[in-house]
C-alpha cells in the first residue's frame, strides 16, 4: 500500500485527514467565537466548540468510510484505501466522535443536545444518502445555519431578532460552500457515476451560481449591519470580510477549467472568508443591539 511507503509524519497526516480537520475545526472555531461574542464564558465557548468539532469529526469520518471504495480508484492520500485505518476502526471512531459530541452538547443543556442531534442527523443524511446526488448541497444549506444558532443559544439561552436575517443568509452560504466543494470533485464524480449539481451544471456554471450566492450573502450581511445604524467599526469589518468569499467564488469561476487544485483553493478561501464574515457580522449585530 502507498500509505506504508510514507514516513511516520506522512502516515500521521494521512490518518488525520480521516476526520476532515479543515472544515471541522473551522466550524468549531466559528461556534466558539460566536458564543464569546454573545457574552458566554470561555469554558462554555470551549465546550460548544469541542461539541461541534466532535460531531463534525463523526460526519467526516463516516464520509471517508462510505467513499472508501471510490477513493481507492480515484484518490491518493486517503487513510482507508491506503490501509492506514481499517473500515471497522473508522466506523468505531465515527460512532465515538458522534457520542462525545452529543454528550458535550447535553452538558450545555437539552436544547443544545437537540440542535447537535439535528446537525449530526443532517450530516449522516449527507454521508449515507445525499452525497453524490443533485441534492448534495441541501444538507449544508440546512446545517450551516445551526452553527451560529448553536453558539449564540449555547451562550445566552436565547436568540436575537437579527437571526431572522442571519439564518437564511447562512443557508445561502451553506449552499454556496456545498456547490463549490462539489465542483472540486467534478472529474472524480463523473468517473464514478455521481450526479452532483456541479456535475450537472459543469464547473464554470456551478462557479457562477456560487458567485451569485456569495454576493447575496455579502449583501445581506452588510445591509443588515448598516441598517441597524450603530454597528460602528464592525460594519467595516463585515464589508471587508464579505469580500473574501466573493473573491474565492470569483477565483472559482476564473479557474473553473484549471483542474481540482485551483477549485479547491477557491473553496477553501470561501470557507475561511465565510467563517470570518460570520464573526464580523455577529459582532456588528451585537454592537448595534448594545
Amino acid at each position: 500500500m502507498a500509505g506504508r511507503r510514507r514516513g511516520p509524519l506522512g502516515r500521521t497526516l494521512t490518518v488525520v485527514r480521516l476526520v476532515h480537520p479543515f472544515p471541522s475545526l473551522l466550524d468549531a472555531a466559528v461556534v466558539a467565537v460566536v458564543a464569546l461574542v454573545a457574552g458566554g464564558p470561555p469554558d462554555r465557548a470551549a465546550v460548544l466548540g469541542l461539541a461541534t468539532a466532535s460531531v463534525q469529526f463523526s460526519i467526516g469520518t463516516l464520509n471517508d468510510v462510505v467513499d472508501a471504495h471510490d477513493d481507492a480508484a480515484t484518490r491518493t492520500g486517503k487513510p482507508i484505501p491506503e490501509g492506514l485505518v481499517s473500515e471497522g476502526v473508522a466506523k468505531a471512531m465515527a460512532a465515538s466522535f458522534g457520542l462525545v459530541g452529543l454528550v458535550l452538547a447535553a452538558s450545555a443543556g437539552p436544547v443544545l443536545l437537540v440542535v447537535a442531534g439535528i446537525g449530526l442527523a443532517i450530516g449522516l443524511w449527507y454521508d449515507l444518502g445525499a452525497a453524490g446526488t443533485r441534492w448534495s448541497w441541501l444538507p449544508l444549506a440546512l446545517g450551516v445555519p445551526l452553527l451560529p444558532v448553536f453558539g449564540w443559544y449555547g451562550a445566552t439561552a436565547s436568540l436575537p431578532t437579527s437571526f431572522a436575517v442571519l439564518v437564511p443568509a447562512a443557508a445561502l452560504a451553506g449552499s454556496a460552500l456545498a456547490i463549490a466543494n462539489a465542483a472540486v470533485d467534478v472529474e472524480r464524480d463523473v468517473s464514478v457515476g455521481s450526479t452532483s449539481l456541479a456535475v450537472a451544471l459543469g464547473p464554470r456554471a456551478a462557479g457562477a451560481l456560487v458567485l451569485l450566492l456569495e454576493i447575496l450573502v455579502g449583501a445581506l450581511a452588510v445591509g443588515s449591519a448598516s441598517g441597524e445604524g450603530r454597528a460602528g467599526p464592525w460594519l467595516g469589518a463585515t464589508a471587508a470580510t464579505a469580500a473574501i468569499p466573493v473573491a474565492g467564488a470569483l477565483l472559482g469561476v476564473l479557474r473553473a477549467r484549471s483542474g481540482p487544485g485551483p477549485r479547491e483553493a477557491a473553496f477553501e478561501l470561501q470557507a475561511v472568508g465565510l467563517g470570518l464574515l460570520a464573526v464580523a457580522w455577529v459582532n456588528a449585530l451585537n454592537a448595534a443591539a448594545a
